[in-house]
């Protein structure tokens, strides 16, 4: 079996950097792929953001869960070897680093816009300790504008419709690109600068302000990541060449990837030698290499028959205007209406719903380790290279040995065994871990490393779960509307969590009810257990039995027209 080098690994991958890491409660706050998110229903198992992914703009899962089938189907087929001797250093990157594909200014563009998706992570503990150190925010505060910055990963959808329908100066996707990544350098340059000062002396300017920021960059990777998607649905789907499905997509993910991991590390290191307000400007360079790197993406200018523009002639002057069609966005929204209808995929979206939308204490944990523990950002950031890389070992678990379970079963044992596992913070808490020899930080780094190995493995078949239930036509569409579903649940779980953190009046220097917190948000992790038989149509198969029916359907399908036609 395929595991490492196959488009969903890699998927995951990225969904799994770009998350954020979970510490004993605490996820990290992220600008970045909220959606790309799924994890058990513990707090301690989500990861709050797509994420990661989720986190997935529309078609991204759904996409590579296809091509990856059609490549196993081409498996067998013969592959034409190139002489690396004779061709030259560009044949030898061509086969070994592109994955053969053509090295063009066109794909290395589109590589490294994803790269720099994955590398925007570097300013997210930067923004934590600016809220939290440089800002005043108490805990609660904390995690109720955590929720706020995953709204703009709500709205994916829409962000598909603009790009997808409507041209910015003539073209659906650099012009996009360009917008974003200018809009994002400013809004972490203004961040990086403390507003240049306009607001030293009115903190109540200031904190507004840099919400407001944020948001707008948090905004700005969104789209930009639906963007992305877009220009590599286009390219898989007008190529001939089957090596160019898998491999692109290979290539774009594993380029996010890298960049991710880089940035878990010293996105804690370097707070340890500069402020958070340096990491922002730092950061501030990535979006505008996306800028930059736009202008090298090849695009025709768009024409009113390739989007939501038609063009209308004035009969008595001849002028030629071009105005917008709705006709085809509301077509769309119709069958998407249409599907959402069907009980087999309203049940199964409301439970994912429920999943995500269990209350965590992400914010009040991480006040914990950092005043009560002492932790500091370097020592968060390894937590955080370490928990990622564990997740790559919960995703080679899943993909080896869980695939022929059943989705609902996985669920279900996943969400029950993170539950005494999230309750292990009450040691911690108690300080009971010093008592039994165990130091702090040997605890946390433990205990989190087997929540990530879980966390992923309850992940995938929440991926796989909803890129199955997209029937066919509305892939695109229906799948960024159950990621914006997803997205929309961790926020209202997040600002549950921050609700229950300023009632039970945990603070930054009182952790007396820490425990208590924990212990409601963990048991409550285990309600929508009560309706998994919500999944019984599509979540009591395995994955593998899920891709042999589709196989099987598809194979169904391409011979119907010889049979009709021998008849």
């Amino acid at each position: 079996m395929k595991i490492f080098g196959s488009p969903l690994f890699l998927a995951t991958v990225l969904v799994l950097v770009q998350a954020p890491t979970s510490l004993h409660g605490f996820s990290f706050p992220s600008q970045f792929s909220p959606t790309r998110s799924g994890s058990p229903s513990s707090p301690r198992l989500q990861g709050r953001q797509e994420r990661n992914g989720v986190f997935f703009k529309k078609s991204r899962p759904s996409t590579v869960l296809r091509i990856q089938q059609s490549l196993e189907e081409r498996e067998d087929e013969v592959v034409p070897v190139v002489d690396q001797q004779s061709g030259g250093i560009k044949p030898f990157f061509k086969d070994t680093i592109f994955l053969g594909i053509d090295p063009s200014p066109d794909v290395v563009a589109i590589m490294s816009i994803y790269f720099v998706e994955g590398a925007l992570g570097l300013a997210r503990l930067a923004q934590t300790y600016l809220l939290k150190d440089e800002l005043h925010l108490g805990p609660s505060e904390l995690s109720a504008l955590t929720g706020i910055f995953v709204l703009p990963w709500t709205i994916k959808p829409l962000y598909g419709f603009l790009t997808d329908g409507f041209p910015l100066f003539g073209f659906r996707r650099r012009s996009y690109l360009i917008l974003c990544g200018l809009l994002g350098t400013f809004s972490y340059t203004l961040v990086g600068n403390s507003f240049f000062g306009a607001f030293s002396n009115d903190d109540n300017m200031l904190i507004p302000s840099t919400v407001v920021a944020i948001m707008v960059s948090s905004a700005c990777i969104a789209f930009s990541d639906v963007v992305a998607d877009g220009i590599v649905v286009e390219k898989t789907r007008d190529s001939n060449d089957p090596k160019i499905a898998g491999g692109l997509q290979s290539l774009c993910w594993g380029s996010a990837a890298i960049g991710g991991l880089l940035s878990a590390y010293f996105s804690g290191s370097l707070l340890e030698i500069m402020k958070p307000q340096d990491v922002f400007r730092i950061t501030a360079i990535l979006p505008f290499s996306v800028a930059c790197i736009a202008f090298l993406i090849n695009e025709k200018p768009a024409t009113a028959g390739s989007s939501s523009l038609k063009t209308t002639t004035n009969g008595e002057t001849g002028a030629v205007t071009t105005v917008i069609d709705t006709t085809a966005v509301k077509a769309q929204i119709q069958t998407l209406w249409e599907a959402v209808k069907q009980p087999a995929i309203y049940k199964p979206a409301l439970f994912i719903f429920l999943w995500q939308s269990t209350p965590t204490s992400d914010g009040a944990f991480f006040y914990f380790m950092t005043d009560e523990l002492g932790f500091g950002p370097e020592f968060l950031g390894r937590v955080r290279l370490v928990c990622a890389i564990a997740s790559l070992f919960g995703v080679f678990v899943y993909n080896q040995y869980l695939k022929t379970r059943p989705i609902k079963d996985i669920l279900f044992w996943s969400s029950i065994i993170s539950t005494p596992l999230g309750l292990s913070s009450l040691l911690l808490i108690t300080h009971a871990n010093r008592s039994l020899g165990i130091p702090d930080g040997a605890f946390v780094f433990g205990d989190d490393v087997a929540l990530s190995i879980l966390g992923e493995i309850a992940f995938l078949p929440t991926l796989v779960l909803a890129a199955r239930l997209c029937p066919p036509g509305v892939e695109a569409v229906l799948f960024a509307t159950l990621m914006s579903i997803n997205n929309g649940a961790s926020t209202l779980g997040t600002e549950i969590g921050a609700l229950l953190t300023r009632q039970l009046g945990v603070t930054e220097s009182n952790f007396d009810n820490l425990g208590l917190l924990t212990v409601i948000c963990n048991l409550s992790s285990l309600y929508p257990l009560f309706f998994i038989g919500w999944l019984d149509e599509v979540g009591s198969k395995s994955e593998e039995e899920l891709e042999q029916q589709e196989t099987a359907t598809a194979a169904g399908n391409t011979t119907m027209p010889s049979t009709t036609a021998n008849e």
